[in-house]
């Protein structure tokens, strides 16, 4: 048997905790962004990589990260 003063006293119920989302945002942000709120940028082909690929892999190397980057970019439809 416990005693009475070993038993806590009943908690309270938390209230639910409510999150509102809706921000209105200004004329000037929500043109810049789009629905995502972020702006996918195009990837673009880099020198200094197809450089460094070619120097290492004979050439091979770039017509990967050329068919690596241009599928990127058409999967985004950029």
């Amino acid at each position: 048997m416990t005693a009475a003063s070993d038993q806590q006293p009943p908690q309270a119920a938390m209230p639910p905790i409510i999150i509102n989302n809706n921000v209105v945002a200004s004329s000037s942000a929500s043109a810049s962004a789009n629905a995502g709120g972020f702006v996918v940028r195009r990837r673009r082909q880099s020198l200094w990589v197809h450089f460094w690929l070619l120097m290492l892999t004979v050439g091979i190397g770039n017509v990967f990260y050329a068919v690596h980057v241009s599928r990127w970019n058409r999967d985004r439809g950029l």
